[in-house]
Parts: C-alpha cells; sequence; structure tokens
C-alpha cells in the first residue's frame, strides 16, 4: 500500500477542493485514468468506481435489469462474495464445477451447463487473478443472449474488458492495486456504466426530478479511497516490475526444490496477488498447512470449503463438483508479498519439500 508521502499530495487536493464523497473531483480523475490503462478499440472503455468489489458485484448485477429469480451461473471454487452478490440482488446462484488445469469457469463448460438446464447470466472468475477469455466470453454472449460479468476481483493489471463482457476488479488491501477498500466496474457500455452509477448513489434518477424506480445502495467510493488509489497508480509500473520479479523467484525455487506440486495453467507475463500451489494427490493442504507452522511459516487455504459446503450456498449446486472439491482439499496459499527476499522464498519452498517427503 502507498505510504504517507505518496498520500499526502492528494490528502492536500481533498482539503482544498472540500468535496469529500459523492463523485468527487478524484474519483472522476480515477476513473479516467483507469479507462486510459485499457486498449480504447472497439469502443471507449466506461469505468465506474464503487466502495468495494463485492458491492461492484452486485451493482453490476443489478443493472442488467433481469428479474428477481433469474440464475447465475458461477463456479464453485472462488470466493463468498461471488454468490453473495448473486443473492443480494434477488438472483440465485447456480455452482457448477471449473476447468483442472485453470481452475476456471470457462466459456466451454458453460455451454456444456446449459445443455443440462438454463440460466439467465454467468459470472465466471479471473481465479487467483488469471484473466478469463473476454473474447471467447463475447462470442458465448453473441451466440446465446446470454449476458456475462466477470469477478476479476485480484486481476487488475491481467484481465481485458470484452466487447459485451463486463468486468468488476476489487481495490482491497490484498489485491496488487490496492485502495485499502474500493472497486471498478468496467465496461463498454456507456448506458450499462450509467446505471451502475445510478444505482451506486441509492438509484436516485437526477433526469426525474430525484425520483427512484430501481432501488440501489450506497455503493460511492469516498475521495479518501480514491486519493489511495491514485497513489498506488502512480507506483503501477514499480509494483509489476516488482511482482514478476517475485513471481519468477517463486517459480525457479518451486522448481527446484518442490517439482511434485502444481501450479494454475496461467500467462507468465500476469500481475498475481497470490501464490497458489496444487499439492501432490494424498497431501491436504490442512495438515501440510498446520505442519508449515512449526517451522514459523504461515500459509492460507483459499476457497476452502467450495461454495457448496457454505450453508448459505449449499442449495445452488449444480450437479456433481468433483474437480472443485480435489483442488480445494489440495490448494495451498504460500507466503507472498513484494517484501519478501529471494532467501525468504527459498526456505519456504525447502521447508515445503521436507514437509511433502517427495522428490
Amino acid at each position: 500500500m502507498p505510504d504517507a508521502d505518496a498520500l499526502l499530495p492528494y490528502l492536500q487536493q481533498i482539503d482544498t477542493n472540500r468535496w469529500y464523497t459523492n463523485f468527487g473531483p478524484l474519483v472522476r480523475q480515477l476513473e479516467s485514468r483507469i479507462s486510459d490503462t485499457f486498449m480504447r478499440e472497439p469502443a471507449p472503455v466506461q469505468v465506474v468506481t464503487v466502495a468495494n468489489g463485492t458491492v461492484g458485484l452486485e451493482l453490476a448485477l443489478a443493472a442488467l435489469g433481469l428479474k428477481r429469480g433469474s440464475k447465475v451461473l458461477l463456479p464453485a471454487l472462488t470466493f463468498v462474495a461471488t454468490a453473495s452478490a448473486a443473492l443480494r440482488v434477488g438472483y440465485l446462484p447456480l455452482i457448477c464445477d471449473v476447468d483442472s488445469e485453470s481452475w476456471l469457469l470457462t466459456p466451454a463448460i458453460a455451454r456444456e451447463m446449459l445443455q443440462q438446464q438454463p440460466f439467465d447470466v454467468v459470472m465466471p472468475v479471473a481465479t487467483f487473478g488469471v484473466p478469463q477469455p473476454v473474447g471467447e466470453w463475447d462470442n458465448f454472449t453473441a451466440e446465446t443472449g446470454i449476458p456475462v460479468v466477470i469477478d476479476a476481483a485480484g486481476a487488475y493489471g491481467n484481465q481485458a474488458i470484452g466487447v459485451t463482457t463486463r468486468v468488476v476488479f476489487s481495490l482491497h488491501a490484498t489485491k496488487a492495486l490496492g485502495a485499502g477498500e474500493g472497486g471498478l466496474v468496467v465496461s463498454r457500455q456507456f448506458s450499462f456504466a450509467e446505471k451502475v452509477r445510478q444505482l451506486s448513489n441509492f438509484g436516485i434518477d437526477f433526469a426525474s426530478g430525484g425520483l427512484v424506480f430501481d432501488p440501489g445502495e450506497n455503493g460511492k467510493m469516498s475521495e479518501y479511497h480514491a486519493a489511495i488509489a491514485h497513489a498506488a497508480l502512480d507506483a503501477w509500473k514499480k509494483t509489476c516490475a516488482t511482482r514478476l520479479d517475485l513471481q519468477q523467484q517463486y517459480q525457479r525455487a518451486l522448481a527446484q526444490h518442490c517439482p511434485s506440486v502444481q501450479v494454475q495453467r496461467r500467462p507468465v507475463s500476469g500481475i498475481y496477488p497470490i501464490q497458489v500451489v496444487l499439492l501432490p494427490e494424498g497431501m491436504q493442504a490442512k495438515r501440510v498447512q498446520s505442519a508449515l507452522l512449526d517451522y514459523l511459516i504461515e500459509s492460507r487455504q483459499w476457497y476452502c470449503p467450495t461454495l457448496d459446503i457454505h450453508p448459505a450456498f449449499a442449495g445452488y449446486k449444480a450437479g456433481d463438483l468433483p474437480i472443485s472439491h480435489a483442488l480445494s482439499e489440495r490448494l495451498l496459499g504460500l507466503p507472498y508479498s513484494i517484501d519478501m527476499t529471494e532467501a525468504q522464498i527459498e526456505r519456504v519452498c525447502i521447508c515445503l519439500h521436507d514437509i511433502l517427503g517427495v522428490d
């Protein structure tokens, strides 16, 4: 996260502007800066800042204007916010399995699911920062008429924006581009972006004299969070270089010391917020996590349990989920921060090798 010195110029702007929230100057400038980072063909990119990534998902789904009870196809291997967002806007999750190598809900899986049961929208996840193929999802929408909203919470810097496919990013402190809290809803449709913006301000329609036709929520980003995002964006080039170097060091150390672990199929040039590995068959992440603690090394189990195991979402499973269940038991997030040293990375991988006990 940016330090106090990096924030100070933006905080001074807030003092001068005396504008603290409600679509202030820093928020508008941030939207413009983010828009400029994306290709402007075939249409300009519309960016709406929001209070956080989960609110962004809710607003993006609500802006589609589907009827209550519409079904949202989404993967079992994701954070609970993906399913929560669907339920909170009155839609119903339809939880399906993922690809065994990319760990993503793919267009091919969506087409297969559509043969089995109908759904009204797809919310694939850019799992662990791995980008979704927007061209393929655009084709899916063109063929089926079903809209697609990508939950790209941790994929800023990797995830492209489709012609019709919308994308939601998180600016949480754990992401590669962090503002403490915050989010971005990004699309190429001006009317969709304006609907998201309206819904983020309680649904107030100022063109009709301030009436509310579609109720929204208070989902706006404050000027203070925009200030942090600006400072983070100022350092983005350096952040990318540091993270790429970190990833390369980790890949070398894992290949040398832990060749039995697998990694997600992903672009090598991506900017990733975490390092997740798939342990060998027969190894449970929970036990390995406990063993790493004996070496004073913390780790995390990401997306475990899968969505269908949570009582809140247990009734929304669309068939068996063998891949998601197998992955969730063996996925382990290793220590991963931009201030890690090469020696620390080596130590993590050597200790993991000793625990696994395999060459």
